[in-house]
């Protein structure tokens, strides 16, 4: 199973989680990859698409390494056995950490005009491209959870399972778990990089629902 692109991840992730009726649904999107695929899952539960920000944090020498998480509301989440072993403290990420709240505000401003998210007895399924380590999704959950929702669905069409097994929430959807899991991109044919205008542009044609 390789997907030929983000949009249709989406349209196959949007057939499993139409299969289930969240009370009062919200479909958050992890920007910006995440967003091409949430956009058929929300028109499948005929319910508005937006965005939860989150940014992972990655270790100064090694970006791509995520050892934690931030998420707008003030959530976040680190790797605390990784950091262990590597005898890192929060300190020696403080540099990584200014640089991805300064984006992460920069993103909310971008997609939402620096609206805050209102959740308050709402199911909300927030969705990205993939999962990897999942610090970003368990972040985003804790996100979700702190910001009133009263249900948190994770659906993403394919995750690393252990990655995926650290994220504790109400209802997990993911149709593709594979052994020996690598990056998330190598199971997409089209993997290019989603640009904010693209993304401003998915959530303008999915708000008004």
């Amino acid at each position: 199973m390789i997907y030929a692109n983000r949009h249709n991840a989406g349209v196959r992730l949007a057939g499993l989680v139409a299969d289930f009726v969240p009370a009062h649904p919200l479909v958050l999107a992890l920007p910006r990859g995440g967003v091409p695929v949430a956009a058929p899952v929300a028109a499948a539960l005929g319910c508005s698409l937006d965005v939860l920000v989150v940014r992972k944090i990655g270790l100064p020498w090694q970006p791509e390494m995520g050892v934690g998480a931030i998420a707008e509301g003030g959530a976040s989440v680190l790797d605390e056995d990784v950091l262990r072993q590597l005898r890192l403290d929060r300190a020696a990420l403080e540099p990584v950490l200014a640089r991805e709240r300064a984006e992460l505000d920069r993103r909310v401003a971008a997609y939402r005009d620096g609206l805050a998210l209102s959740l308050a007895g709402r199911t909300v399924v927030l969705v990205d491209d993939g999962l990897a380590r999942g610090v970003t999704a368990r972040a985003a959950v804790a996100a979700a959870g702190a910001l009133g929702a009263t249900a948190v669905w994770l659906a993403v069409p394919v995750a690393a399972p252990a990655g995926l097994a650290g994220v504790v929430c109400d209802r997990v959807i993911c149709p593709w778990q594979p052994a020996g899991f690598g990056a998330v991109g190598q199971y997409y044919r089209d993997f290019a990089p989603v640009p904010d205008s693209e993304v401003q542009e998915l959530l303008r044609a999915a708000r008004p629902c």
